[in-house]
Formats: structure tokens, C-alpha cells, sequence
């Protein structure tokens, strides 16, 4: 028997965070009864149906692989726990080319308690983003917004493509360490567009890392990103820098319009997915990237991307219908 996908998201919407798990199972499958489920439990936790935006922070989490993200968010996850937050965490993996599921495991490189109920780590995987995230991860953030007070995404990291990040997160972190030829790196992409508050890792390294962090704030200042917050971390024992950055990226939070952020990503995912779905040839049979924004830009606000993928299927249905 398939999951109750509405049942599902009246627990979520009351706080009943035992319920994530089984919503996360129903999100992520591929049996069409199932996707159906899950279509109707978007919808029920979509900002059209709860009258606001789910509560819960939603955090992208990014950078280069080996840069330390898994040992930094134990740092974090440590101290929002403190403050009595809940907190869900999505680890986006490499996926496996037979199963299709996440490879690597990160949930295994977080510390957290095991017992602790109010904690959710759970991997996730990438699909076929190299790099990106999978349209399942950015319905799944939707939906445990709905119960926790942190949701974070932990990305691969591994170029370009992790601005799709920033269509699902309301805050983004990009994390680099010091000394390992990030900051051109950074400079030459345009990842360094992206970031809400950038954070160098291993502050403890001294003037490397002052170095680093010297060479980034002069990037930030060229590029005219004032509202990037830049941080130092170390997450040695005892952590340097955690409190700092948590602070950070609740500020960023209070001074987003939140509603705004989340509606344009949730329009730019659905046509991602519509292009992913019928190429470059179905968004022209549209009328091009600008009018098929323009539809969606027409859109009642607040409606979840599947909804908002609907209209673009009908879109071309009547496209397509028209002599």
C-alpha cells in the first residue's frame, strides 16, 4: 500500500518530525503511484496551501571536494543543537551509475548523535548533475522546511553547476581553505556569484589562512558583493568560528525576502526540469527562456514546482495544439 502522501503532510505541518523519513522515502521514488503521493504532498506543504512559507532555514552548503564541509557542518550541527534547534540534513552524493542511489555515504562523515530525534542526516543522490542537485533533494528541503527549524543541502562541490544550489536554499555558504589555489579558482567561475557568506576553513593555519581571507575579501569588494558576509573557521577541537558563522547565516536570513527567493527558484527549477525534460527544442516551442519566465513570472505566488511545471506542460500542449 502506498503512502498517504496528504497524511504525510498534515504530521510535517504540525512539527512531527518522525514523519520525515517516510516522506523523504515517498519524495524520492520512481514508482508512479508513488510520484503521485508525493506530488500531493508537495502541494499540501507548498506556501499556497500553509498561507506562508515553511518555516525552517533552508542552507546550501558548498565547495570543493576534501575542503572539510562534513566536518564543518558536525561543528554547526553541535552548536544549532545547543540552542535547542532541529536540524535535517541532506548530504548530496555521487550516484551510483547501476542503483542510481547515493555512493559515497557523507551522513557517515557527520557527527551527530545517532539517538538525538531531532536530527535527520540522510544522503541524498545526485542523479545525473554533475555537480548539481537533483530535482528530488529541492522537494525534499521543501518539505522538511515544513517541520525543522534548519535545513541544510551539503553539495558535491565540484564546479560551475553548484549554482543550482541557490534556486533551493534561502542562504548559501561556499567554503574554501587556504593555500589550495581556491581563490582563482573561485575568481575565474562564476561560483564566486553566488555565495551569501563565504567561510575559509583551517583557520588555525595562521597566515595563510589571513592570506586567504585577505585575497577573498578584496574579490568580494571587486565584484561589488557587499552583502556577502566573509568568515574564518577552524574546527579543531575547541571550534573557532562556528558561532560567528551560525550568527552570519541567520542574518542573512532576517534580512532576505524570503517569499521572493523561493518563488524565483522554484520558477527557475521548473524550467530546468521542463528543459531537462523536452530539450531545448520544447522550450523554443514556447516561445523561448524569456517568455516561458514571463509565464511563470504570471503565476500565483507561492505554488510548488511541480505545479509550476504543470503550466508549462500545458503551455505546450496549447503550443503545440494551435494549427
Amino acid at each position: 500500500m502506498s503512502p498517504d502522501g496528504a497524511a504525510l503532510a498534515a504530521r510535517l505541518r504540525e512539527g512531527d518530525l518522525g514523519a520525515a523519513p517516510a516522506a523523504l522515502n515517498l519524495i524520492e521514488s520512481s514508482a508512479p503511484i508513488e510520484r503521485e503521493q508525493a506530488a500531493m504532498l508537495l502541494a499540501a506543504l507548498s506556501p499556497a496551501a500553509l498561507g506562508s512559507e515553511p518555516h525552517g532555514h533552508v542552507i546550501g552548503l558548498t565547495g570543493p571536494p576534501g575542503v572539510g564541509k562534513s566536518t564543518l557542518l558536525s561543528a554547526l550541527l553541535a552548536h544549532w543543537r545547543t540552542a535547542g534547534r532541529s536540524v535535517a540534513i541532506l548530504a548530496v552524493d555521487p550516484s551510483s551509475r547501476r542503483s542510481g542511489g547515493s555512493l559515497l555515504g557523507d551522513r557517515a562523515r557527520i557527527e551527530f548523535d545517532p539517538a538525538d530525534r531531532a536530527v535527520l542526516i540522510r544522503s541524498t543522490a545526485a542523479g545525473e548533475r554533475l555537480g548539481g542537485i537533483a530535482p528530488a533533494t529541492g522537494e525534499a528541503a521543501q518539505a522538511l522546511a515544513a517541520a525543522f527549524d534548519v535545513v541544510v543541502i551539503e553539495t558535491l562541490g565540484v564546479g560551475q553547476a553548484e549554482t543550482e544550489v541557490a534556486d533551493v536554499a534561502d542562504t548559501v555558504a561556499v567554503i574554501v581553505q587556504p593555500g589550495g589555489g581556491d581563490t582563482l579558482q573561485f575568481l575565474k567561475s562564476g561560483i564566486m556569484e553566488i555565495p551569501d557568506v563565504l567561510v575559509v576553513t583551517k583557520a588555525d593555519l595562521g597566515q595563510l589562512a589571513d592570506r586567504t581571507r585577505r585575497d577573498l575579501g578584496a574579490a568580494l569588494r571587486s565584484l561589488g558583493a557587499r552583502d556577502t558576509s566573509l568568515v574564518a573557521v577552524s574546527s579543531l577541537r575547541p571550534p573557532q568560528g562556528i558561532e560567528e558563522l551560525a550568527e552570519a547565516l541567520d542574518r542573512h536570513r532576517a534580512r532576505s525576502d524570503v517569499p521572493a527567493r523561493r518563488d524565483a527558484g522554484r520558477r527557475a527549477g521548473a524550467l530546468r526540469e521542463f528543459e531537462a525534460e523536452h530539450g531545448r527544442a520544447g522550450v523554443r516551442r514556447l516561445g523561448g527562456h524569456r517568455v516561458a519566465q514571463q509565464q511563470l513570472a504570471g503565476c500565483t505566488p507561492g505554488l510548488d514546482a511541480g505545479s509550476l511545471a504543470a503550466v508549462l506542460e500545458q503551455r505546450l500542449a496549447d503550443a503545440d495544439a494551435r494549427p
